[in-house]
């Protein structure tokens, strides 16, 4: 994995207009690479710090000029996802012939002038609107000098940033790096269960949960500026958005001194991700997991966290 030994990222995308990551109108830095493998993972395109090849069947126009230019032999209208994975080396030679742009490079190397420079021209929609950048991904802060770096850029051009995570990264160099840039955070808080959050992204959550904790004790502390964070926890069939689950959380958020939470209903549009990438994903066979969340389910949901005195 690329972000085992790799301190520079590469970037997904940089999505500009977006009303759903923040705030106001918003650019969304995506960062590939993440240090949970969560098995319902909404963007499965940015876990791997890789560059990824990417085939979507839609997109195709069956010129098979990809078919001759392979020098592996990788893809083959037999195969039952055009691309055979364990013969692809990953050279991308396909997708400098594909005409239609259904074979593409899932993540590439940016610096950050280029994507200070790519943002800048949008900054007029972020002061009408109260809006900014997103950091998301995948984890931003598997890579703290970059993202440090980018944040302190946009914060020199009088950018709002905040900052999407899961939680999981060293807090003191966290603290000192990357937090004095940082305007908002969005931070994750999946399962409260340590075991539970083991078995389904891979990792314990304690160092999630005791970052968490520092870190509203930290901001309220924090006289020279102001730092919103909002925990929020995706609601995924069976798996999060359990009552024991939801109650576990309200609860642990009450002790932290929070009264405000989000919750993000579970959508399916990551199957088709993870197809497009050639991924495997036990889920896709689990009745319900690839329908939209229902209105009862979401409001049972956020019962449980009003209940507990936590406002959503």
């Amino acid at each position: 994995m690329r972000h085992g030994l790799v301190r520079v990222p590469l970037i997904l995308d940089v999505r500009g207009n977006s009303l759903d990551d923040g705030p106001g109108i918003r650019s969304v830095v995506f960062f590939k690479g993440c240090p949970l493998s969560c098995v319902w993972c909404h963007n499965p395109e940015c876990r791997n710090a890789d560059a990824e090849l990417s085939y979507d069947a839609e997109l195709c126009i069956s010129c098979n000029a990809c078919l001759d230019a392979c020098p592996q032999q990788a893809l083959s209208r037999n195969n039952p996802e055009f691309v055979d994975r364990v013969r692809c080396v990953r050279c991308f030679t396909c997708t400098e012939v594909c005409p239609s742009g259904a074979l593409s490079i899932a993540g590439r190397e940016m610096s950050v002038n280029e994507i200070v420079e790519r943002i800048r021209c949008d900054k007029q929609f972020f002061d009408s609107s109260g809006g900014g950048v997103t950091l998301s991904g995948g984890e931003p802060t598997l890579f703290m000098d970059f993202t440090a770096s980018l944040a302190q850029a946009l914060n020199k051009e009088g950018i709002h940033v905040l900052l999407e995570t899961c939680g999981l990264f060293d807090y003191d160099d966290f603290k000192k790096r990357l937090l004095p840039y940082i305007d908002a955070i969005y931070y994750d808080i999946k399962l409260i269960d340590s075991d539970a959050h083991r078995r389904y992204c891979g990792v314990s959550n304690e160092k999630i949960l005791n970052n968490f904790s520092r870190l509203v004790k930290e901001i309220r502390g924090i006289k020279k500026k102001r730092v919103d964070i909002l925990p929020r926890t995706p609601l995924v069939p069976g798996i999060t958005d359990t009552d024991e689950n939801l109650a576990g959380i309200a609860s642990f958020l009450r002790r932290c001194g929070i009264a405000r939470a989000s919750l993000l209903p579970y959508n399916p549009l990551w199957h088709r991700k993870c197809v497009k990438l050639g991924m495997d994903n036990y889920l896709s066979a689990v009745p319900g997991m690839k329908v939209w969340m229902q209105k009862e389910a979401i409001d049972r949901c956020r019962n449980v966290f009003l209940n507990a005195g936590i406002e959503v």
